[in-house]
């Protein structure tokens, strides 16, 4: 005889963020049906099965769903149909955290638009773009400099600042270049000077609302490079931005972790994204805390008792391992050089992705790290992962 799992999981989308969820959802005794665009995704490698097609073909999805019968489909990537999950959950199933989160956070319109002018939260000026032309005008709204990016985008990808008008053409075309779905639309808005931005790791449960310590993160190229934990920043600031994460969140409903980007100035606090689920920054949580975002994610989708989240150390942090070309023939090596760089009082542990290729700047893994402060812990992180190395057919290391 087979045990009964705990809930069968469609994990849609199953990059390193699906992974770490179902190794969570593996581990509380989950069905999980890995699926994604490619054969090999991160997430198919620790998940019970799997399947491959495009997110966006509708017909494919609603297969999938029909085939499987799943407890609960868990959106892990934006570039969904999500038009298909409305008539999935209407007819029974459970979207996390729902399907019309899934559809206002999707593009990056929807989501600004909800806070901005349904709920009154306090976000930058903004106008959206869907032609050279119409960029040009929102920059006369916004004001230079200003920032230019997909609607639909993964891990910032597409995104510019745009100090001068004659800088507006080559963002639109990197923006259109970089979008991710099938839409050729842009958000244009005003550059924010801020001291720090944050991501409050914000969990809503049949109980109530609770929150992560803030995490900080450091961006390059609109990606990020760095995230640490906690994130120092008033208690005002802290105060306004828990309220605001609450406000959206609920009016969202359903149940899951989501991760709710501020940019943070004094005490002042300005609502800038919301992913309904675990965040990128927020895998420094995998050393840092006593559950997981992932574990976060999946105790609040079944419903599961939550303990007091608790930090594990004073400070700690997460640094990506990055590639530098598109390869197929490659190998992964430093790691027990990264892993001796801990030490009795800090530690340190890597994270390797399992992704089958490697691209320009494609995130192939995560080193992180323990300290006595923010900065501390962040230094020992970047040392841990410099030492990771990704070595290439022809003998080149990148």
């Amino acid at each position: 005889m087979t045990a009964k799992p705990t809930a069968t999981i469609l994990l849609l989308g199953s990059g390193e963020l699906g992974k770490e969820f179902a190794i969570s959802a593996k581990r509380l005794g989950c069905h999980v049906i890995a699926c994604d665009s490619y054969e090999g995704a991160p997430a198919m490698q620790v998940s019970d099965e799997a399947e491959v097609f495009s997110m966006l073909d509708e017909e494919a999805l609603r297969a999938v769903v029909a085939r499987h019968q799943p407890d609960f489909v868990v959106p892990e990537v934006e570039a969904i149909r999500t038009e298909a999950l409305q008539d999935i959950e209407k007819e029974g199933t459970i979207v996390v955290p729902s399907a019309r989160a899934t559809m206002l956070t999707m593009n990056r319109d929807g989501i600004r638009d909800l806070a901005a002018n349904g709920l009154g939260l306090r976000t930058s000026r903004y106008r959206f773009a869907e032609t050279m032309a119409e960029v040009e005008e929102a920059a006369l709204h916004t004001g230079l400099p200003c920032v230019v990016k997909p609607v639909m985008s993964s891990s910032g990808k597409g995104q510019s600042t745009v100090r001068t008008a004659a800088e507006l053409q080559a963002a639109w075309t990197y923006a259109v270049a970089n979008m991710r779905g099938d839409r050729r639309r842009v958000i244009v808005e005003e550059f924010i000077d801020f001291d720090f931005e944050i991501t409050l790791l914000t969990v809503r449960t049949r109980d109530g609302v609770l929150f992560c310590p803030p995490i900080g993160h450091r961006q390059e190229a609109g990606d990020y490079r760095e995230s640490w934990q906690p994130a120092e920043m008033t208690g005002a600031a802290l105060d306004r931005a828990r309220d605001m994460a609450r406000k959206v969140v609920d009016d969202l409903g359903g149940y899951g972790l989501f991760g709710v980007e501020f940019f943070v100035k004094g005490d002042e606090v300005i609502f800038s994204e919301l992913s309904p689920r675990p965040h990128d920054t927020g895998m420094v949580t995998l050393l840092s805390q006593n559950l997981s975002e992932f574990d976060l994610h999946l105790r609040a989708i079944l419903g599961l008792p939550i303990p007091a989240i608790m930090l594990r150390y004073p400070a700690a942090a997460s640094a990506v391992i990055l590639a530098d070309r598109a390869a197929e023939d490659f190998a992964v090596e430093g790691i027990a050089d990264a892993l001796a760089s801990g030490s009795e009082s800090h530690e340190v542990d890597v994270r390797i992705f399992g992704k089958p290729v490697t691209r320009p700047n494609r995130r192939m893994g995560v080193a992180l790290a323990s300290g006595t402060a923010p900065n501390d812990a962040v230094q020992r992180a970047r040392s841990a992962a410099d030492h990771v190395r990704i070595v290439y057919r022809d003998g080149e290391v990148g």
